[in-house]
């Protein structure tokens, strides 16, 4: 790919319209100075003090971070918050971010804020040291009531956007936004309108859903294809090749330092090495980032071929920023790709 065609690409974003379906949560980070620590005197152990505290929406709102950072012209959150303190920051959280239209981001009594608590050391000189998180979780199942919400949400916004992501982040089924009920309604959507760009991620796997565009990590296709243990290196292109020819439609897998492949329902195979890591990195968040800027790059009329290789350089940005869950914008993007 070369800079002009880049830029051919990357100027549709300011453009796109896209809907990120999923399970938003708070990741709330709390920096603390190593040089305060003291003893408590009630109970003898080390107490911690929390200088600064930041919050950003995690999760499904990783995604829509860097899909802001694309500059997207319209993102449209589905999802919910619990009607806590940590939903107040979520919503504020997302509100903030520019092009996002909070219609279809619900508030509920019924469900707590997913909220990742990370409490970083810090000392001078040195990177953040992330400490042991501390998270808040549903662990029922999600309201009837609740779901047809969401699923109504999803068929409004449906025509009107370029392309929808769903991700899937919870540990426990049918405990967040990605039910059945909602993976029936987006094979709804994608027959009605099947040339619509439907993105899926899940943490638990994507057994079970409808044939739209997957993306996946080398453990997850493993999973999926019903593998033991691990699928091998060298087998993983085939074994995805295999899956898009099965399921009609593209699927990408991140291979970790061993960069990302894509395969299409004719079973044509694309690898892009991974960028060369320049000092310490933190990969939280660097999936989410492939997930945007595959889905941002595919929208605006890139090849797959181009669109992992876009999606490779935003990766190596995100994984340098440290201490947070970062995004990668098109300039930083474009300085990588042609350093």
């Amino acid at each position: 790919m070369t800079p002009a065609r880049f830029t051919a690409i990357t100027r549709h974003y300011p453009r796109l319209r896209v809907a990120v379906a999923g399970d938003f949560c708070l990741d709330r980070y709390l920096e603390i100075d190593a040089a305060r620590n003291e003893i408590s005197i009630e109970t003898g152990l080390p107490v911690y003090n929390v200088t600064r505290v930041r919050a950003q929406p995690g999760g499904a709102g990783t995604v829509l971070n860097n899909l802001a950072a694309l500059g997207v012209a319209e993102l449209f959150p589905i999802g919910f918050a619990g009607e806590d303190g940590e939903g107040f920051e979520l919503r504020r959280a997302l509100a903030t971010q520019p092009g996002v239209r909070m219609k279809y981001f619900l508030s509920t009594g019924e469900r707590r804020t997913f909220t990742y608590t990370k409490p970083l050391l810090v000392r001078p000189g040195r990177p953040p040291r992330e400490l042991n998180r501390l998270d808040f979780k549903n662990r029922t199942p999600t309201s009837p009531p609740l779901q047809r919400r969401l699923c109504d949400a999803l068929r409004k916004i449906a025509a009107r956007v370029d392309a929808i992501i769903i991700l899937d982040q919870v540990d426990a089924p049918e405990t967040g936004v990605v039910t059945k009920r909602l993976l029936r309604t987006i094979a709804a959507i994608q027959r009605q309108r099947p040339h619509l760009l439907i993105m899926a991620d899940s943490r638990r796997g994507l057994k079970g859903f409808p044939p739209v565009c997957l993306k996946m990590n080398r453990a997850e296709l493993s999973r999926l294809v019903g593998a033991r243990g691990q699928i091998p290196l060298p087998n993983a292109g085939p074994a995805a090749a295999a899956l898009a020819r099965a399921k009609k439609s593209l699927c990408f897998v991140t291979l970790a330092e061993h960069g990302m492949l894509g395969t299409a329902p004719d079973g044509a195979i694309e690898h892009r090495p991974a960028l060369p890591a320049r000092g310490e990195i933190d990969i939280v968040g660097a999936g989410d980032c492939v997930t945007a800027n595959l889905t941002a790059a595919l929208a605006a009329g890139a090849t797959p071929g181009e669109s992992l290789e876009i999606a490779a350089a935003a990766a190596s940005v995100v994984i340098h920023k440290l201490g947070a869950t970062g995004a990668a914008s098109t300039s930083e993007i474009k300085a990588l790709l042609w350093r």
